[in-house]
């Protein structure tokens, strides 16, 4: 028996040695870190982390012992969560939704600044926990109410089970702000990644509802803000810059918008843009609106592939305005708060910020932009994480608190 516990303990390991080996090379022949990269050799190791975690969850869910979001998910909150002393924090439900509560304890005699965060991770992960050090930090540092939304996820929700949870979680919160002690007249919605994407388009849609307070800014930090093009400038300078590959951005579009995976190389091609369609949105879309100092010596413009109707068919609800925030038509882009807007020099969502940023200029929004030479996609998850941390993330992080302060 004791031979057998050996022989299966050997076995185990020379599994999980067998996949870091794989993990490592593959790394070495895919991933591309951009010379401009602060603590390369610390990126490497972190990223190398990620892709082991990711497929020993893509293994475990090939043998459905469980799905690779929950392992995740379960891995990222086996880290502790480092508490605030100066922030009170309390867990409610807001109708259905769960949201954490971050506030200053130091007492204040009016009603404070409120900020509703979207949490980033495609909708495969991130949680209350992971983001907890970054909203006690907000709200320390601008002593401000923060409200962080734990909307649900892959795999039992897609979409628009995230933009439905952030949304009535938000309602309910504009509806209570005297409750919670919130100025009416300084509400901010902020978030990261596709908690960005979120930000954008509920901000949109809160203008349609009557009888809310208003927006007084969004802070949209890397969103995701178009799901049809991915041939831009950025798409294919950073196409294998960790933490978002293309490769990744493509397979976790196709999942959270329950789109056959299959069809991601016709997305990428752009063989699912109808012509009349581009045509009527190239002005929002195209490579052209990507000012020139973006464009690198060797990216050129792509042409669309050969059209296929197919895909388009399986694909055509990437052309929604709840999906796309960036079709939105000009009058409503016109009626949208002052914008602050974050992009990174290394990151493939990068040019969907400098679209957005023109279609607001264009109708006379207000826009703050903070460009960040040396930041990746999902720095800013760092900036807690000692000695895990990058210069960028702190930049990102201080940007966006000197940003609401001063709003």
């Amino acid at each position: 028996m004791a031979f057998l516990w050996l022989l299966l303990l050997k076995g185990v390991s020379t599994f999980f040695l067998g996949v870091f080996v794989w993990v490592i090379v593959q790394h070495l022949l895919t991933v591309e870190i951009p010379p401009a990269l602060k603590h390369p050799a610390k990126l490497r190791v972190l990223h190398c982390m990620f892709l082991y975690v990711l497929t020993l969850g893509n293994i475990l869910e090939k043998l459905r012992i469980c799905t690779m979001p929950r392992f995740l998910r379960f891995f990222q909150n086996i880290f502790p969560i480092r508490k605030n002393p100066n922030v009170l924090v309390t867990d409610i439900r807001l109708g259905t939704v769960p949201v954490r509560l971050f506030k200053p304890k130091k007492v204040s005699s009016n009603y404070r600044r409120g900020i509703i965060y979207y949490h980033g991770g495609a909708a495969i992960f991130g949680s209350l926990n992971t983001y907890h050090g970054l909203c006690s930090f907000l709200a320390h540092e601008t002593d401000s109410l923060v409200l962080l939304v734990g909307y649900r996820k892959l795999p039992d929700y897609h979409h628009p089970v995230l933009v439905n949870d952030c949304l009535n979680a938000t309602i309910y919160f504009l509806k209570n702000l005297e409750s919670f002690g919130v100025d009416s007249s300084q509400v901010v919605l902020c978030g990261d990644s596709i908690g960005g994407w979120a930000v954008a388009t509920i901000t949109q849609i809160l203008n349609s509802i009557p009888n809310l307070p208003q927006i007084q800014t969004q802070v949209l930090i890397c969103p995701i803000l178009n799901f049809i093009s991915f041939q831009l400038p950025s798409h294919q300078q950073s196409k294998n810059v960790p933490f978002l590959t293309r490769d990744i951005l493509l397979k976790w579009t196709c999942k959270y918008l329950a789109i056959d995976i299959s069809w991601r190389h016709a997305m990428s091609a752009g063989a699912v843009i109808p012509l009349d369609k581009w045509k009527k949105y190239r002005k929002w879309l195209s490579y052209d609106n990507v000012p020139r100092r973006f464009w690198s010596q060797d990216t050129q413009p792509k042409v669309l592939g050969p059209f296929n109707e197919a895909a388009y068919l399986e694909t055509k609800q990437v052309w929604s305005v709840e999906i796309s925030s960036l079709l939105a038509d000009d009058r409503i882009i016109a009626q949208l708060p002052k914008t602050f807007l974050v992009s990174c020099e290394h990151d493939i969502l990068r040019d969907d910020s400098l679209l957005y940023k023109k279609r607001l200029e264009d109708q006379g929004i207000p826009v703050s932009w903070c460009h960040v030479e040396d930041g990746f996609h999902a720095c800013i998850n760092f900036f807690d994480k000692q000695p895990f941390s990058f210069p960028c993330s702190m930049k990102i992080v201080n940007a966006v608190v000197s940003y609401i302060k001063d709003v």
